[in-house]
Order: structure tokens, then C-alpha cells, then sequence
């Protein structure tokens, strides 16, 4: 018998009494139907209420002794068990859904469909070339992190302050001013696992506790190159939208990266492909133009849907309405590559809001679903606005609104 067999009769480990108790059960059921087969009903009666007595006190001990082994492993959660392991059970039911983009639309994205399944999977470009995630690209010669942080971050499942932490910024110190702690996190996981992007992603999972996976588009580390209209070229993710000329043509240098395996099997097996809401230029386009990522796209059987962004973007979409986006994306990839666009048709009344982005050069996309519909493309337009400082999707009305569309589209239900 393994020697540790015997540690489940030390003191003080809450055990032993439960054990005990499901033993007194099962007793008093040997007990109960020792009586239940005596052929006078009165003593037989007996019988059958000791055999109750005695499942109760099984039932009782068993509980008990499942909920202090739980109670070790999720610590002042005693209470949620019940809510933790119906909420698990009932969104691993959930259909497969990828969702393709980066920036702060897939995270809002990812915040409300990870409470409708489990089986979720984010595929996040790496293309940044700014900020802290272009720093950390220069000196360590990695993918950029922030996207990757930011997804992993919105599928979170860990305590709040977990994520506040991989978010958190450092306002300054020497070499630290303006890199978020995900950043280094991810960077330094990327050393331990040697230089195994995909592996650090997958292992700061774990620390995170998230639901689904999220998945780097590539390991190479690329950069796009925006062609404009006036022949010129730029190079950078971050220098993109900051010419006076309008984009004609995007590509990725070195232009043989691959896929990664693990996006390519996400795509074949998912139900639904959800592209956007986010850049269409620096966040989602930077995910289709790989090679071989379309063709996995519109080679599958999985009901493809696009995002599209409530505002218009300075230096990339300027002037941009919702069939304008539908049509760069077309040209850019496949013309069967959507079967049903998502666009917003309120109104923006916040005129403060309004204002502040006007400073920027940013306006409402005009919902002009008539063009998008001749594009042979089913549209849902709806209002998908969340209005605050910032306009932007709001995640409970875009969650809501995909719900209704896969499952009157896909008949997917629990």
C-alpha cells in the first residue's frame, strides 16, 4: 500500500470525519436491510427508514468531503462552487467560436463571449510596432506582447486583481517608464521557455486562469508595409496612420511567415469566425493577409462573421463608411470570406463625445447596409453603442446581438 495512503489520517486536514461518516452510513444501510428482510411489516418499515438514515449520513460525508478537498484548491470560494461548476458545465455546451483581430475591439469582444462558452479561441495579430510592445520588440527581437496581454487579460477567469497587475503600467523608473507589467511578463516567460513565443503565451494562460485559448496568428516576427495611393511606402504598424494619403494596399515583411498550426486546426473546427470590431488596417487585416490564413478561412464550414468598427480610424479609414470596410477586406483577402456583417445604426448623441473626436479627425461609420447587402453579405444593423469618454462597442449589446445571429443563423443552441 503507497505510503502516502496513510496521510489521509493525520489530524487536521478535515478528512477523516467525513470518511468516517459515509462508513457509519454504509453500516447503517447493512444495519437497515438486515431488518428490511424480516417478514413482519413493522420490523421490515424499520428497516427501510434505517436504510434512509444511513444513505443520508453517505450523502452527507461524501459531500462534505468533496467540498474540503474543492475548498483547498479555490480558497474562500466555498460558497461559488455550485455557481463555478454550473458555469463551467454549461459553457463547455457553448459552440466553437474563433475570434480575429487585436487592439481594444477583440478584448471588448472577448469580455462578453467568454460567458456564452467555453470553447473560445482568439487569434491576435502580433504586427505592433509601438509603444511598449515595439521597445520590447527592438531590444529582445520578439513578437509584439500587448495584444496578446490584452486578450489573455479579457479571458481571464482569475481574481480581478491578477488582471490589474498584467495591466498595470509603470509611470516611471529608468528603462521601465511606459512598459506594462504584461509586457515583461510574457517577455521574460519567452526567455524561460527559450524564445518559444507560443509556448509563453500558453504558459501566462495558466497563471491566468483564462477561458479558451488565445493564440498568436504567427510567431514570425513581422511588420507591415502600407502601400498609399500616391505610390509611397511605410513601413511600422505605428508609423501607418500617420501619413496625409490614403492606404491602397497592405502586406507583411518577411512575406513567407506562416500561420501558426494552432490557428489553422482553431479555424477548421470552429463553428463560428467572428472578424473584428478593431483596426482594419493594424488589427485585423494584419491576421488574413498571412499566408494561408484565407484560405483556411473560406475553406471551412464555420459561419463567418464581421465587426464593424463604430467610428472611423485618422490615417486608415478616414471617410470610411460600413461597406467600405466590407470592401477593403474583400480585396484584401476573398470574396466569400463573410457571410454576415454586424454594423451599428444608432445615432451618437454624446456631442462632448463627438467633439473629442473630431479633434482627432474621427466620425461615425455610416451604416449603409444596401451596399453591403449587394455585396451578396446578410447584415445585421443594430445598436451596438456604448457612449462614455470614449465611443466604442459596448460589450454586453455586441455579445447579444452575435448570440441572436448564431443561433438563428447556425441553429446552435444548448
Amino acid at each position: 500500500m503507497p505510503q502516502n495512503f496513510f496521510k489521509w489520517l493525520y489530524p487536521g486536514i478535515n478528512i477523516k470525519r467525513w470518511v468516517l461518516a459515509s462508513l457509519f452510513g454504509v453500516l447503517i444501510v447493512g444495519i437497515g436491510a438486515v431488518f428490511a428482510v424480516y417478514p413482519y411489516p413493522f420490523v421490515s418499515g424499520l428497516g427501510v427508514v434505517i436504510i434512509l438514515c444511513g444513505i443520508l449520513f453517505i450523502v452527507l460525508g461524501m459531500g462534505k468531503m468533496i467540498i474540503s478537498l474543492i475548498t483547498l484548491f479555490l480558497p474562500q470560494r466555498e460558497r461559488d462552487i455550485v455557481d463555478i461548476l454550473y458555469k463551467r458545465r454549461y459553457l463547455e455546451r457553448g459552440p466553437k467560436v474563433v475570434a480575429i483581430g487585436g487592439g481594444q475591439g477583440l478584448s471588448h469582444l472577448l469580455l462578453g463571449l467568454k460567458e456564452y462558452t467555453a470553447n473560445l479561441t482568439a487569434i491576435v495579430t502580433v504586427a505592433d510596432s509601438g509603444g511598449s510592445s515595439g521597445r520590447l520588440r527592438e531590444e529582445f527581437n520578439i513578437v509584439a506582447p500587448g495584444d496578446i496581454r490584452n486578450c489573455l487579460v479579457a479571458l481571464a477567469d482569475a481574481p480581478a486583481l491578477m488582471g490589474e497587475l498584467f495591466q498595470y503600467r509603470f509611470a516611471e523608473g529608468d528603462g521601465l517608464k511606459g512598459h506594462s507589467f504584461g509586457n515583461l511578463f510574457l517577455t521574460a516567460m519567452v526567455q524561460i521557455t527559450k524564445g518559444d513565443f507560443k509556448k509563453a503565451v500558453e504558459e501566462s494562460s495558466k497563471v491566468l486562469a483564462i477561458r479558451g485559448k488565445v493564440i498568436p496568428s504567427t510567431v514570425g516576427n513581422v511588420h507591415l508595409i502600407a502601400e498609399y495611393m500616391d505610390g509611397s511606402k511605410t513601413q511600422g504598424e505605428a508609423k501607418i496612420p500617420k501619413t496625409n494619403s490614403q492606404i491602397k494596399h497592405l502586406t507583411l515583411t518577411p512575406h513567407d511567415v506562416m500561420p501558426t498550426d494552432d490557428a489553422i486546426t482553431a479555424i477548421a473546427q470552429a463553428d463560428i469566425i467572428v472578424m473584428g470590431p478593431g483596426s482594419l488596417y493594424t488589427s485585423i487585416l494584419p491576421n488574413l493577409i498571412i499566408d494561408g490564413m484565407t484560405e483556411a478561412i473560406t475553406g471551412c464550414s464555420a459561419y463567418k462573421i464581421y465587426v464593424c468598427n463604430v467610428m472611423t480610424q485618422e490615417g486608415e479609414t478616414d471617410g470610411f463608411s460600413a461597406s467600405d470596410h466590407v470592401r477593403v477586406l474583400l480585396e484584401h483577402t476573398h470574396p466569400k470570406l463573410i457571410d454576415a456583417c454586424l454594423i451599428n445604426n444608432a445615432v451618437v448623441s454624446n456631442e462632448e463625445a463627438l467633439n473629442r473626436y473630431r479633434k482627432e479627425n474621427a466620425y461615425p461609420v455610416a451604416a449603409d447596409d444596401d451596399r453591403i447587402k449587394a455585396m451578396g453579405i446578410k447584415v445585421i444593423a443594430t445598436d451596438l453603442l456604448s457612449v462614455a469618454d470614449y465611443v466604442h462597442h459596448n460589450s454586453k449589446k455586441l455579445t447579444e446581438a452575435l448570440i441572436k445571429l448564431i443561433e438563428t443563423q447556425r441553429v446552435i443552441k444548448r
